[in-house]
């Protein structure tokens, strides 16, 4: 059996940024043979960002000051920004090394990377910054999830076209004495006959990806808390990858845990891959009462075939 380490990271702040453009389901209907009933029936969804010359790094850049302004922060503290993305302005440099520098970073000493899981990517990311803080090297890390996902999205593709949009999300954590504990769970299954991918458009087998996502967010959210001896009592949030509602209300119907534990926010945004994990856990952390020591749990999955959980102390 292996031994487990706990690691202590602290939440200071979050953020995000959405592009003003909307694409809404009756702009869809006038694209693509489909309805706004047959959409939200299916996904959730009502409407979804879409950038206008707005590159990836702009919105993650965004989504960046929104957190470091909500806290006062002194972006000069930050020592490692991580950016989970699968839709980079360029194969390189990376997104978080445009963002250092647009941030004013470029002449201190940070260390800058993207990671890509796709859709599990901001789980990724958060698990590699949490280690690095925990690691004594670094003391303070910006992790983004950003993603324009209109720019490879086929609107000639009625499965598809419905469910993507674009934004950022980003938090900024800090290495702590405090007795914040942090854990989490990574997995893939590599494919060799993709059921998801995206090169010069989406292409995406809605079914398998369907049956793949319910089992593995119920197997995820009961690994985290199994592994870390949490009841449902212990959980104020968990902030599931908003890929489609009945995706998240099938996973709660197995795991026997209400609805309302879930934030969501699918109906507004659709899929936005990497970003819509702390897109949502932004918007749950400016509307909801600070629950102190209690957890939060991220769960998503995306290409790859990839998946995992966090669970991070507030």
């Amino acid at each position: 059996m292996k031994t487990r380490f706990l690691n202590n990271v602290k939440i200071v702040s979050t953020g995000h940024y959405v592009p003003s453009g909307v694409l809404s389901n009756e702009d869809l209907e006038k694209i693509v043979d489909t309805s706004d009933e047959w959409i939200y029936s299916r996904t959730g969804i009502k409407t979804r960002r879409i950038a206008n010359g707005e590159k990836t790094s702009d919105m993650a850049y965004l989504a960046a000051l929104d957190a470091i302004n909500k806290a006062g922060y002194e972006a000069s503290r930050i020592d490692l920004i991580l950016v989970a993305t699968c839709t980079g302005d360029y194969r390189a440099p990376s997104v978080a090394c445009r963002v250092q520098a647009l941030l004013g970073l470029s002449e201190r000493d940070v260390a800058c990377f993207d990671v890509n899981a796709a859709c599990s990517g901001f789980v990724y990311a958060s698990s590699v910054a949490s280690q690095m803080l925990n690691g004594g090297r670094y003391s303070s890390a910006l992790v983004i999830g950003a993603e324009t996902l209109s720019l490879y999205t086929d609107y000639e593709d009625r499965g598809t076209c419905v469910l993507f949009g674009d934004g950022a999300g980003a938090m900024i954590l800090e290495s702590t004495n405090e007795y914040k504990p942090a854990d989490f769970y990574l997995s893939a299954k590599g494919e060799l006959d993709l059921s998801i991918v995206i090169n010069d458009k989406i292409a995406m087998d809605g079914r398998k990806i369907y049956q793949f996502a319910v089992r593995v967010f119920e197997e995820s959210i009961q690994k985290i808390m199994l592994d870390n001896g949490l009841g449902k009592e212990d959980i104020a949030v968990i902030i599931p990858h908003q890929a489609n509602l009945r995706i998240i209300e099938k996973a709660a119907e197995l795991l026997n845990i209400d609805i309302e534990k879930f934030y969501i926010n699918i109906e507004k945004y659709g899929n936005t891959s990497a970003a819509s994990i702390p897109i949502a856990f932004d918007e749950y952390m400016s509307a909801a009462p600070r629950q102190e020591n209690k957890k939060v749990i991220f769960v998503g999955f995306g290409a790859g075939l990839t998946w995992g959980a966090a669970m991070l102390t507030l």
